[in-house]
């Protein structure tokens, strides 16, 4: 069974239709690169799974129960669409993070509300905070960033804020990670060290979407890339068939530039 599977999703912003049918599943472990021109799609569609944006067609399924589903009648609380979210962490291109908080705040913050909706939260108050901040310091320790835990964002370099918002995603142990476009923000020296973090993360068989433009990184870790183009799939395999040997004219075209 897949752990997600995205069947005809189509997203309108009034007008403008800007996913036009996507479809596409995949299995625990696998690791997908998503890959497109600027407004193309992608990142709307990772919004549209995450619950950020609302799709306007389609159902979205995560180990085959359906977490959405565009003509449900029964309008999903606040409460069922944060229970939704949690099967996934997104890591965004802007890092997002919390500015007045330290870098062990940033990586505690989520857990901590979320126990507090816990049974035994006000019994069990300190084991559990003890526990969440036991989890933060070994990702903080994983990512190598162990010594900078009472920093503030300000105080980090931009390589160093996307992996603690990497962190940050992990510490709520999610069955699945989303990147947009990670490393887009970055000069090549800091990208380098988050590039390194998502092998690290490969080489664990987390469940992983990247939207990049970093090829070399999408031929060398991906099972599988998708391409989209003007909101739909124009091209999905290997990183052998859609990077080294695409058929599609405009996935040929994309990738020349890219390499220039």
């Amino acid at each position: 069974m897949s752990i997600l599977e995205v069947k005809n999703i189509h997203k309108s912003f009034g007008k403008t239709e800007v996913l036009k049918g996507i479809d596409f599943s995949m299995e625990n472990g696998e690791i997908v690169s998503i890959l497109g021109s600027s407004g193309s799609g992608k990142t709307t569609l990772l919004r549209c799974i995450n619950f950020l944006e609302t799709a306007t067609k389609g159902q979205i399924l995560v180990d085959g129960e359906v977490i959405f589903d565009a003509d449900e009648k029964k309008k999903i609380s606040t409460e069922e669409i944060r229970r939704r979210q949690l099967n996934f962490g997104l890591v965004f291109q802007s890092f997002n993070l919390f500015p007045q908080y330290s870098v062990l705040e940033n990586v505690t913050l989520a857990p901590r509300l979320l126990a507090k909706e816990r049974s035994d939260f006000k019994t069990n108050k300190k084991q559990i905070y003890d526990e969440i901040d036991a989890q933060a310091h070994d990702l903080l320790n994983r990512i190598g960033l162990i010594q900078k835990i009472d920093n503030y964002p300000c105080e980090l370099s931009g390589g160093q804020q996307q992996r603690v918002a990497i962190a940050r995603a992990l510490a709520l142990n999610p069955k699945m990670l989303f990147f947009d476009e990670p490393t887009s923000a970055l000069d090549p020296e800091l990208t380098a060290e988050v590039l390194k973090i998502l092998q690290q993360l490969a080489e664990e068989k987390m469940t992983m979407v990247i939207v990049t433009h970093e090829i070399e990184f999408a031929r060398n870790v991906s099972d599988r890339v998708i391409f989209i183009d003007n909101g739909v799939i124009l091209e999905e395999g290997t990183p052998s068939e859609v990077i080294d040997n695409p058929k599609n004219e405009r996935t040929r075209t994309f990738l020349q530039k890219l390499s220039k």
